[in-house]
């Protein structure tokens, strides 16, 4: 039986494995290395079995160690939500923001936004990771994520920020005086559509239609493939073919008549992105000031 309140102990312990280093949990709790090596065998000696494996050059987890730092993970993780809760009643949001977005949206949502939201809150330090793959949230270690609706894992909160968004079919002006331009999404097979594949996927994102209320997909074909969907705008700006790109990233060339749009009546809104997280009894109060942010105006 372990004595009563471990949970100093048990928090020491936590540390040591986050870093693998005694000495860098000792700085981050200021306390010596020795001291804290102290501290973390007395709780191995109460619980009776070996945590840590330790080495002059290495800290690791022993077996009953990782199962015992899953298990309390949750815990300490409701612990850091309550006191970040409590800080916002101090002071402004602190701490540090991770956030996984796909670059699509790191370019309509994030992008035009990003200043503002760093100058209301001056004390919260944001890492972007533009990531066009379904990462995994908590073994990434972020704190958020922003995708489309329909790529989200089922055992996330999701939130809807941004609005309905649109895709449009376009080309530039020389293209489409050289080839006439297609009035169904079936005489695309006479085009050179510039295709995305997205990273980690083996298949070609087919081109997404809608019409009188029935949504369908057409593979099209095209010489040109990319991962990204600047690099597919720049192709469609140097006259390679025909693009399938959200509204806002072509929106300025659209306007300047750098681009031009085709199959108009085949693209209506639809729901666009969602900021999502793994479900908490209490949000960070640093995630919960970003939530509340991209969704304003909604």
């Amino acid at each position: 039986m372990v004595a009563a309140h471990p949970l100093p102990a048990v928090l020491a312990f936590a540390r040591v494995a986050h870093f693998g280093s005694f000495t860098r949990a000792a700085a981050e709790l200021e306390v010596s290395p020795s001291a804290l090596s102290q501290t973390v065998r007395a709780l191995e000696s109460k619980l009776g079995v070996r945590l840590l494996n330790r080495t002059t050059r290495q800290v690791g987890l022993t077996e009953h160690g990782a199962r015992f730092l899953e298990q309390i993970g949750p815990g300490l993780a409701q612990i850091e939500a309550a006191f970040d809760d409590l800080d916002a009643v101090r002071h402004r949001p602190t701490g540090r923001l991770r956030i996984n977005v796909g670059r699509t949206a790191a370019k309509i949502l994030i992008e035009p936004r990003l200043p503002a939201f760093l100058a209301r809150y001056p004390e919260l330090e944001v890492e972007l990771f533009a990531d066009d793959t379904l990462a995994d949230l908590v073994a990434g270690g972020f704190d958020a994520g922003i995708r489309l609706g329909e790529c989200l894992a089922r055992d996330m909160i999701a939130l809807p920020v941004g609005g309905l968004q649109r895709q449009v079919i376009v080309a530039t002006p020389e293209y489409f005086e050289r080839h006439p331009a297609p009035r169904t999404p079936q005489e695309l097979v006479d085009h050179d559509c510039i295709r995305l594949r997205l990273p980690g996927s083996r298949r070609l994102y087919p081109w997404e239609f809608s019409r009188d209320g029935r949504d369908f997909e057409v593979d099209v074909q095209g010489r040109l493939i990319c991962n990204d969907g600047m690099m597919i705008l720049s192709a469609a700006r140097a006259g390679l073919g025909l693009a399938q790109l959200f509204e806002p990233i072509a929106r300025e060339d659209l306007r300047a008549g750098r681009l031009v749009e085709a199959l108009v009546d085949h693209q209506p809104p639809f729901p666009g992105f969602y900021i999502y997280y793994p479900a908490r009894k209490q949000l960070p109060t640093k995630l919960r000031v970003f939530v509340d942010f991209m969704r304003e105006g909604m």
